[in-house]
C-alpha cells in the first residue's frame, strides 16, 4: 500500500494547526516521532477486579512491543465493571451498559485523537465485546488482545473455579454441604489475575473473537499469569505494522462468514448465552446481515464437542495445556465446521493460521470426536413463539430432553427466587418466570444468584427458568433468557400469571404460552407500563437509547430505519 502508516495521526502531528504539536513536545517527542504511526491501546482499567487487575501492566508491555517496531502506543482508560463482584447488587445493572460505554469511549478517544490503529483489551466479560463494537463502528485498523484466563483454584486436591463457589454456597444454603466447606472453596477458587476460567461469558467471547479472526491466534487461551501472555503482548508490533501496511480493516475481517465461524465455535464449546447478545450487537455495528434466525440454524446443527464447565469440569487452562484454542479451531476446520478462507488479524486466512497447528490428541477429555459428541446439537438454542415473538435464547445443559412443560411461578426480583427455594416453595416441573429486568427496565443485569439457587440437586434439570434479563455463563440448568420484547415495553412475558402452562421444544424452536388469545388480549388491555426508577444517570441514558435483545442491545441509532 502507498498510503502512509500514520494515515490518520499525521492530520494532527503534521496538520494545519501547528500549535497542537506543543503537547507532543511535552510528551518528549523527537522530530522523527511526528512521522510514526500512533496506536490507541484501550485499557479497561479496574484494579478492584481480578479480571482487570493486570490490564495496565499488559498495556505497558504492548506499548513496549510497539515501540520496537517504530510505533507509538498510547494507553487510554475505559469504563469496566466486574460482573462477578456486582452480582445481585445494584451494580449488576451496570454490566451491559458498560459494554456500550466501552464502545463509545474507544470510538471517542480513537477518532478524536486521530489514532491510526486501535488495540482493545479483553479482560472481563463486556470488555472485548465493547472494543469489537468500536472497531466495527470506526473501521480503523485494529485488533483485540485477550487479557487471559485465571488459573484454577484447588480444594482438597481438585481443581475449582468460580462455578464451584456459587454451587457450593447454594448447596450449603439447603443443607447439602457444610458452610465451612463451602467457605473453604470460596477462599481458594480464585488464586490470581485473569478472567473466569470456564466457558462463561469471558471465554465464550474470547474463543468467538479468535474464531472470527479479530484476535491473534492463541490469545484467548494464553493464561493471564503466564510467560506466554507476556510474550504475546511484547511481540504484537509486527502484526500491527502489517495490518497498517496492508490496510486490513475490521470490516474486512468481521463478515457474515466469520460471524458464522464464531457462532459455530461458541456452540461447539458449549458457550454462554451472552455470546449471542454480543454477536448480534457486533453484526449491527459492522452492518453484517446476521440475525437470531441465523444463530438458531447454526445451533441446531452444531454438536457440543467440549466439556468446559459449567456443562463439564474443564477450564481454559486445560485447553492451554492441550496446545491452545487453535487446536480446537483446527479440529472444527477439519470437520468442515469453519470457513477457512476468512481473513484474520495476522493478514492470513484462518486455514493458513491453522496449517502448522498439531491435530488434537484423543488422550484427554476436554474435546471429543465429532462422532461421539456430548450432544448432537448445541446446549444453546433459539426459540420463538407467542411468549417471545422477538426470540429467546435457551441454554440447557443439565436437562436430558429437549422439551419441557410446566406451570408458571412469576417473580420480579431475583432474590425472591432464592428465598422461595430456601423455603422449599419451588417444586420439580415448575416454570420460573423472572421479568421487568430487561435492557430498558434495568440495564439487563445477570441473575446468577437466581439460577445458582435452582442448581440444587432437587431442582437441577427439573425446572426451567425464563427471563427478559441475562444470566452469567457460570449458570447451568434449563435457562431461557433475553426474552424479546421485554416486559417493561409490553412484551408478552409481562402478561404471564402464576399457574399458566408454558412449554418449549428446543428442536422445533418453539416457546408457547398456553393461554387463550382472548384472555391474553384482556390481560393486555389491563396491563400498564411500570414506572421505572431512574436513580442513576447512566442507566437513564442506556434505557432511553437501547434496542431489544434480538438486536444485541445496541443503540437504536444503529438499527435499520424500518426497525
Amino acid at each position: 500500500m502507498d498510503r502512509p502508516l500514520n494515515w490518520n495521526s499525521r492530520n494532527l502531528t503534521q496538520g494545519w494547526q501547528r500549535g497542537v504539536t506543543a503537547f507532543y513536545y511535552g510528551l518528549h517527542f523527537q522530530e522523527e516521532d511526528f512521522h510514526k504511526p500512533q496506536v490507541g491501546i484501550g485499557v479497561p482499567l479496574l484494579e478492584g477486579n481480578l479480571c482487570n487487575v493486570h490490564a495496565y501492566r499488559l498495556a505497558s508491555l504492548i506499548k513496549e512491543g510497539l515501540a520496537r517496531e517504530g510505533l507509538i502506543g498510547f494507553p487510554f482508560g475505559t469504563p469496566a465493571v466486574s460482573d462477578n463482584i456486582t452480582q445481585g447488587q445494584e451494580g449488576g445493572n451496570a454490566s451491559l451498559p458498560s459494554r456500550n460505554m466501552i464502545a463509545n469511549a474507544a470510538e471517542c478517544v480513537t477518532s478524536a485523537h486521530g489514532y491510526d490503529f486501535l488495540i482493545g483489551m479483553h479482560n472481563c466479560d463486556k470488555n472485548g465485546p465493547g472494543f469489537a463494537m468500536a472497531l466495527a463502528r470506526l473501521n480503523y485498523p485494529g485488533l483485540i488482545i485477550n487479557g487471559g484466563s485465571i488459573k484454577p483454584g484447588c480444594h482438597r486436591g481438585q481443581d475449582t473455579s468460580i462455578l464451584d463457589v456459587y454451587d457450593s454456597q447454594a448447596a450449603a444454603n439447603v443443607g447439602a454441604m457444610t458452610h465451612e466447606e463451602a467457605d473453604e472453596i470460596l477462599r481458594t477458587a480464585c488464586p490470581g489475575p485473569g478472567g473466569c476460567g470456564i466457558a462463561a461469558s469471558f471465554n465464550t467471547w474470547g474463543i468467538a473473537l479468535e474464531a472470527m479472526g479479530l484476535t491473534p491466534p492463541f490469545s484467548s487461551s494464553n493464561p493471564a499469569d503466564d510467560p506466554s501472555k507476556i510474550a504475546e503482548c511484547q511481540n504484537i508490533g509486527p502484526m500491527v505494522k502489517h495490518l497498517l501496511a496492508e490496510d486490513i480493516r475490521p470490516r474486512d475481517i468481521v463478515t457474515r462468514a466469520s460471524m458464522i465461524n464464531a457462532t459455530r465455535a461458541v456452540a461447539a464449546m458449549g458457550g454462554s448465552t451472552n455470546g449471542v447478545l454480543h454477536l448480534l450487537a457486533l453484526a449491527r455495528e459492522a452492518e453484517v446481515d446476521f440475525h437470531l434466525q441465523d444463530i438458531q440454524k447454526i445451533c441446531r446443527e452444531t454438536p457440543v464437542l467440549c466439556s468446559f464447565a459449567p456443562r463439564g469440569k474443564r477450564t481454559m487452562f486445560d485447553l492451554f495445556k492441550l496446545g491452545g484454542t487453535p487446536i480446537l479451531l483446527k479440529y472444527l476446520l477439519q470437520q468442515g465446521m469453519l470457513d477457512g478462507s476468512c481473513i484474520t488479524v495476522t493478514g492470513k486466512t484462518m486455514a493458513e493460521n491453522l496449517a502448522t497447528v498439531p491435530d488434537v490428541s484423543w488422550d484427554q477429555d476436554l474435546i471429543v470426536p465429532i462422532d461421539k459428541p456430548f450432544k448432537p446439537y448445541a446446549d444453546m438454542q433459539i426459540c420463538f413463539g407467542n411468549l417471545a415473538p422477538g426470540g429467546i435464547v435457551f441454554k440447557v445443559s443439565s436437562m436430558k430432553e429437549p422439551t419441557f412443560r410446566g406451570k408458571a411461578i412469576c417473580f420480579d426480583d431475583a432474590r425472591k427466587i432464592v428465598e422461595a427455594v430456601e423455603r422449599d416453595e419451588i417444586q420439580p416441573g415448575t416454570m420460573i418466570i423472572l421479568r421487568y429486568l430487561g435492557p430498558v427496565a434495568s440495564g439487563m443485569p445477570e441473575v446468577l444468584v437466581a439460577t445458582a439457587a435452582l442448581a440444587v440437586p432437587k431442582l437441577d434439570g427439573k425446572v426451567a427458568f425464563i427471563s427478559d434479563t441475562r444470566v452469567s455463563g457460570v449458570s447451568h440448568g434449563a435457562i431461557g433468557v433475553h426474552c424479546a420484547p421485554e416486559a417493561a415495553v409490553g412484551g408478552p412475558i409481562g402478561l404471564v400469571e402464576d399457574g399458566d402452562e408454558i412449554s418449549f421444544d428446543l428442536v422445533d424452536g418453539n416457546l408457547t404460552l398456553h393461554v387463550d388469545d382472548a384472555i391474553l388480549a384482556e390481560r393486555r388491555r389491563n396491563w400498564t407500563a411500570p414506572q421505572l426508577p431512574r436513580t442513576r444517570g447512566y442507566l437513564a441514558d442506556f434505557s432511553a437509547t437501547v434496542s431489544q435483545a434480538n438486536h444485541g442491545c445496541v443503540s437504536r441509532a444503529f438499527l435499520p430505519v424500518e426497525d
